[in-house]
């Protein structure tokens, strides 16, 4: 039995070919996912979603405050962006996206999220380099920022450096934290040297597994969030 597939977009990219398919799983017949493949290789997909979600909860909960003002690197499917969202105490989130093809993709209801996320006045999404912004001057401080972009920080996507995931990267980035901000940064696997790059940076720092039975290729997988918290203003 053939796989119903259909081919939403089909993009060059400065990152290379980028493609968002639709299919249904014929594992499990009447279940339809959405996925992004990058040079045919497989990127993300709408079924499996926990730790991107997770990435924005837990960010949310370690931050503990109100009237949060959230900065998003990367915006994929949108699962991050659409978790922060869901909490009150999120007064404005602002996702950097690299490519502008999948900007367009949102805008042009291509994605599962479009309509909830063109939908919520608190969002903006702004076509940039997430890894150069956290590299120059802040412009503006935020309460809480989450990256996601990379597959990890030894596996990254095109030709980024790895000087983010470095001290001197991370003390730049935590210069964009509001006092008692929270940086979070999502990856496929444990790096202990980055572990131990973000507790040289941070006083408060968490690494939380999130685990997950991935039925499409019959494995248990788990993904790494690093959280750190900077420091709360003298009193």
């Amino acid at each position: 039995m053939a796989s119903k597939l259909e081919i939403l977009a089909h993009e060059e990219t400065s990152l290379g070919i980028l493609c968002l398919r639709r299919r249904e799983l014929l594992s499990m017949p009447g279940t339809v996912v959405t996925e992004i493949t990058l040079n045919h290789e497989f990127l993300m997909s709408s079924y499996h979603t926990d730790s991107e979600q997770a990435l924005a909860r837990i960010g949310v909960q370690m931050h503990g405050g109100q009237h949060l003002k959230v900065l998003i690197g990367g915006l994929g499917l949108g699962y991050t962006t659409d978790a922060a969202l869901r909490y009150p105490q999120v007064q404005s989130v602002e996702v950097i996206e690299l490519l502008s093809q999948v900007i367009g993709w949102l805008q042009a209801g291509l994605l599962p999220l479009s309509k909830t996320l063109l939908d919520d006045q608190r969002l903006e999404i702004v076509e940039g380099d997430g890894y150069r912004k956290m590299w120059e001057p802040p412009l503006s401080t935020y309460d809480l920022i989450l990256i996601d972009i990379d597959h990890s920080p030894d596996d990254r996507l095109g030709a980024v450096d790895a000087s983010f995931y470095s001290i001197e990267g991370l003390e730049r980035a935590r210069r964009h934290l509001e006092p008692g901000g929270v940086l979070g940064i999502w990856s496929y696997e444990e790096n202990r040297q980055f572990a131990e790059a973000m507790a040289t940076t941070f006083e408060d720092v968490r690494i939380e597994p999130i685990t997950h039975d991935n039925v499409l290729i019959d494995q248990t997988q788990t993904d790494w969030l690093y959280f750190g918290r900077n420091p709360e203003a003298a009193s």
